[in-house]
């Protein structure tokens, strides 16, 4: 199927409170430009240099999301420009998107990622970590960043009830935190998994392949 068709079947499957992150890494600008012009306006990056190559090229009212591991002397290129670094898995990675927020004068949206899978190759906050920083977070700590949600990968596993249980365990500590004062977004689901995820709770999905087609990792 063409890209139009793979985006319009994405979009026909998502209930309508579910955003959709298109996830555009290692494909080219024309094919974010195919799938902006179809109206999709938020769209997910894993590395620092490959968005800050495409960012200048393509329409400033994208809503850009930082989705992979971020390393904190890469905050600065993209301070200026990033709406929301999904990735969040430290209290030094937070305290250096505060500071570089600051030097623009604006706030950037930040997800805490939680680790909920049982592999250890996934990055992501253990739970009282995430909790304690969202103290520190509420109690004014860090004055130039909104954190409006939590992010998680699942075990890339076929057991179904392995990803729903590291899923409704996200959710669980989604609305524990929530209780606390209200977060906007729970990002959990990509291509292969996103429907478990919206059954489990996601507000937002992080949907690449299954709309631009398989990677091209040789560039």
């Amino acid at each position: 199927m063409s890209i139009q068709e793979n985006y319009n079947a994405i979009k026909s499957r998502l209930p309508q409170h579910v955003e959709l992150v298109a996830v555009s890494k290692t494909h080219p600008v024309s094919a974010i430009q195919e799938v902006y012009d179809l109206g999709q306006k938020v769209f997910g990056e894993n590395k620092v240099q490959e968005l800050t190559e495409k960012y200048p090229l393509l329409p400033k009212d994208i809503k850009w999301h930082l989705i992979g591991h971020l390393q904190t002397n890469k905050v600065k290129y993209i301070a200026e420009f990033i709406d929301t670094i999904q990735s969040v898995d430290s209290e030094k990675l937070i305290r250096e998107i505060d500071k570089e927020a600051g030097k623009y004068n604006r706030k950037i949206k930040i997800l805490l990622q939680i680790k909920i899978a049982e592999e250890d190759t996934k990055f992501g906050l253990e739970t009282e970590e995430a909790k304690n920083l969202y103290q520190k977070y509420l109690s004014g700590e860090f004055p130039n960043i909104t954190i409006t949600g939590l992010m998680g990968m699942a075990t890339f596993t076929e057991d179904e009830n392995q990803i729903k249980k590291e899923f409704l365990n996200l959710k669980r500590l989604f609305d524990e935190l929530n209780q606390l004062q209200t977060l906007e977004t729970l990002s959990m689901g990509m291509s292969d998994d996103f429907p478990i995820a919206i059954e489990c709770g996601a507000n937002s999905v992080r949907v690449g392949s299954a709309i631009f087609g398989r990677r091209d990792y040789s560039k």
